[in-house]
């Protein structure tokens, strides 16, 4: 049987384009998601189920006089509520950041700290993390600018809301401190909670590095935050960002970065100035874009 396309084309009417466009933005969406999460795996298990479940709807509809299928269209009708309850138990805490993410807009914490508040906090985390390398003890520090930490990671450890030190700092990390085996999280110059525990990588990481690393990696993964990693076997100093490490850390370097999370770099003064420029300018002119 010849398909004439032209005719098939002409037929096609607004809710068939709404149709297979929604179709395409949903497939698009799922791929980007399970790509991110590493996991494509996953996503073809899943696919292969939905494409399974429309393999016997069509069969079955093509054929309504034979009944065939009548069984399979039955049990692919639960594997696909299967699939879809699978999906929420395996990536339930991503499910969770999202939903929290939508509802709270991405929180902003609640104190306003300084740019010398800031620098000062860098001195600190700077100091910790030297003494505690030379000392080989492991430590995790996370700075979250953003509030992008929820309560879920923070109710796994104990809340301080403590003023950010390095003796604090080194003390909490101490092997004989109750809090030394989970992260500290740092919003500011202020120390929010320590002894939390964070979602591992998935990945394949170097042999060399441990579970520390792997947390490090695994919750920059899933939010925008910078993770500090001191070695308790080598004192090699490592910071995550967006899931990538980089190792083998100097003070500068490790200063440049801070710097960079705390957005109180060079650049950043900068495009901060330079922004607050272009509203003084706007306001005196009256033009709004």
């Amino acid at each position: 049987m010849d398909y004439n396309f032209v005719e098939f084309a002409k037929n096609i009417g607004p809710f068939a384009a709404i149709d297979a466009v929604i179709l395409v933005v949903v497939l698009v969406v799922m791929l980007l998601f399970f790509i991110y999460k590493r996991n494509v795996k996953v996503l073809c298990l899943l696919l292969l189920g939905c494409v399974l479940e429309i393999a016997v709807q069509t069969l079955s509809a093509y054929y309504p006089e034979k009944h065939i299928l009548e069984v399979a269209k039955y049990i692919m009708h639960y594997v696909v509520i299967f699939d879809i309850v699978c999906a929420c138990v395996v990536y339930q805490n991503d499910f969770k950041n999202i939903f929290q993410k939508v509802s709270s807009q991405q929180r902003q914490f609640e104190m306003h700290t300084s740019d010398d508040e800031l620098r000062e906090a860098t001195a600190e985390i700077l100091t910790a993390c030297q003494d505690m390398s030379k000392q080989d003890v492991g430590a995790i520090i996370i700075i979250d600018s953003v509030g992008d930490i929820h309560d879920n990671i923070l109710d796994t450890g104990t809340r301080l809301g403590a003023t950010l030190s390095a003796p604090l700092l080194e003390s909490i990390f101490n092997t004989k401190a109750p809090l030394h085996d989970g992260a500290v999280i740092v919003r500011g110059n202020k120390i929010v909670a320590a002894g939390c525990f964070l979602t591992l990588t998935q990945r394949n990481v170097n042999k060399e590095m441990g579970t520390r690393h792997r947390a490090a990696i695994g919750v920059t993964e899933e939010t925008d935050v910078l993770s500090i990693v001191v070695s308790e076997e080598t004192g090699i100093i490592s910071v995550v960002k967006h899931g990538e490490i980089k190792r083998y850390m100097t003070m500068d370097k490790l200063k440049d970065e801070i710097e960079e999370a705390y957005g109180i770099s060079p650049t950043a003064i900068a495009m901060r100035e330079a922004n607050s420029h272009k509203k003084k300018k706007r306001s005196k002119t009256g033009r709004f874009y």
